[in-house]
């Protein structure tokens, strides 16, 4: 791409890529699931609501809401149909406009 990550940690690697956040996780072992090595994260301001709410709506845990440093937060859930649906709070990130 050309671009240097904003984020790069081993856990974590962030780009800013026209004003949209593209992320890499390392694997940790082999996928098993169909659909767990892509998930969208969606950024909202209060990971843990936004967790809850989807919960309190029919979606199941994937992922808690997780403090992954430097203030990030990410959570994630599986919708009805088994997707996986990721949301992130990054202060260090907003959508150009």
């Amino acid at each position: 791409l050309g671009i240097r990550p904003y984020f790069d940690e081993p856990f974590y690697v962030g780009f800013n890529v026209g004003g949209y956040e593209l992320g890499l996780q390392p694997q940790e072992g082999p996928v098993e699931e169909k659909g767990v090595s892509v998930v969208t994260y969606w950024g909202v301001e209060n990971v843990a609501e936004a967790y809850d709410s989807f919960l309190a709506q029919g979606a199941t845990h994937h992922e808690s809401p997780t403090d992954v440093g430097s203030g990030i937060v990410v959570a994630s859930v599986r919708d009805p149909w088994g997707n996986l649906f990721g949301m992130i709070y990054n202060p260090h990130f907003r959508l150009d406009s």
